[in-house]
């Protein structure tokens, strides 16, 4: 039912994206104001995104159980691929400089460029962890300070259940305030193609064609990265360490890769994806920790898209991010994917957080959300299959041969 859902969703977006064509081409300047649209539609998405963040973080501490030599060896293996992707992301939007094809016209560079460098900095990087209040993380949709916040109370209800106290409606609570946010999100979704059709229209009628170029750059690194990471990444895993046959290893993932590219969740895939891992013999133990619990770490086409997305729109504006400030976004992004997995649209909501933490204008969001749906079917597969390589890695470094 979810993919239908999401497969009515991405029908109206292209629908949207068909009907601005002609609208902007045909208003021309005076199909500005549709822009405005986009503007409202993401600036809900911040809004929602921020508070299931927190509730997403608080329930998965609170509710995971892991022994702590799995947890580390579960830990280690998403963090390399994670760093991997990071760097993936980043190469190739450094390299290829994508955002060169779509200028962001009238963009004030040296402001956007200052306000960047100052949310970027070092200082402000480390004083981040610590918020001068509670309200100000959600008001300011920061991400460092969310999470800390959200580990460091997790964390106390977890150890006040641990000594045996009743945290059970606490707990209760959290859920609930988790799917209601889901659910608010679900329905600020829906406008999404409405934002399409405005931004659309709105490009069109004040740059012509020329977004559309830009556009398909953007949808090609993308995709290029996220081709490459399974390829180099986890099949370097399978070949060097896990001793697997490659020929096995995709005869079993075939399927869960045909459904997460169709229902664009690596959540929903989950039934296809434990059976997939049964087939290569996995015990059960580490596909559950792999892949059910792992998937809240493990969002390594989250994270590469991400990456690659910041520069993007760096790059779109005129601004030149240092290394560090670089490694910096990077890590906002890393950060950002935390729990996020099978919530719609994950990659895009994340980015718009990613992006407000470090400074950069998110107008250019509604625009990119013409092809998202492109991106994000890809992002799903790479998300399973990073499940299924952490489930086979943990087996691996437990004793588990499968030559």
């Amino acid at each position: 039912m979810g993919a239908m859902r999401h497969s009515g969703l991405t029908g109206r977006i292209l629908l949207g994206l068909a009907l601005g064509l002609p609208v902007g081409w045909y208003l021309g300047a005076d199909a500005a104001v549709l822009g405005e649209i986009g503007k409202v539609v993401i600036q809900a998405i911040k809004l929602a995104a921020a508070p299931l963040l927190v509730f997403t973080i608080i329930g998965a501490v609170l509710t995971t159980e892991v022994r702590a030599k799995d947890g580390a060896r579960m830990g280690f293996f998403c963090a390399v691929n994670a760093l991997l992707a990071l760097a993936i992301g980043l190469l190739l939007s450094n390299i290829l400089k994508p955002g060169l094809h779509l200028t962001a016209a009238g963009a004030d560079g040296a402001a956007l460029a200052a306000a960047a460098g100052q949310k970027l900095g070092l200082a402000a990087f480390l004083a981040n962890f610590v918020p001068p209040s509670l309200v100000q993380p959600l008001a300011d949709n920061a991400i460092f300070p969310l999470v800390v916040l959200s580990l460091a109370f997790g964390l106390a209800l977890r150890k006040l259940k641990n000594m045996g106290e009743d945290v059970s409606s606490v707990e209760k609570a959290v859920a609930t305030l988790r799917r209601a946010m889901e659910v608010l999100l679900s329905w600020i979704i829906q406008a999404v193609p409405l934002a399409v059709f405005g931004v659309v229209a709105s490009s069109i009628g004040k740059y012509g064609v020329d977004p559309l170029k830009g556009l398909a750059a953007y949808v090609g690194v993308g995709l290029l990265g996220l081709i490459l990471h399974p390829l180099i990444v986890y099949q370097s895993w399978l070949v060097a360490y896990v001793r697997m046959p490659l020929g096995r290893f995709w005869r079993e993932a075939r399927e869960p890769v045909v459904y997460a590219a169709g229902a664009n969740s690596s959540l929903a895939t989950l039934p296809v994806t434990l059976k997939a891992l049964d087939g290569l013999g996995v015990s059960k133990s580490s596909s559950t920790l792999g892949a059910c619990v792992g998937t809240n770490l493990n969002n390594d086409g989250i994270i590469l898209y991400e990456a690659m997305a910041v520069l993007f729109v760096a790059q779109a504006h005129g601004l030149h991010l240092t290394l560090g400030q670089q490694l910096s976004a990077a890590f906002s992004c890393l950060v950002a994917a935390m729990g996020i997995a099978g919530i719609p649209e994950a990659g895009f909501i994340s980015l718009s957080l990613v992006l407000a933490t470090v400074g950069l204008p998110v107008e250019l969001l509604p625009l990119l959300l013409t092809v998202d749906w492109i991106l994000a079917r890809a992002r799903s597969v790479v998300n399973v299959l990073g499940d299924m390589m952490i489930s086979i890695l943990i087996d691996r470094a437990a004793g588990r041969r499968f030559t």
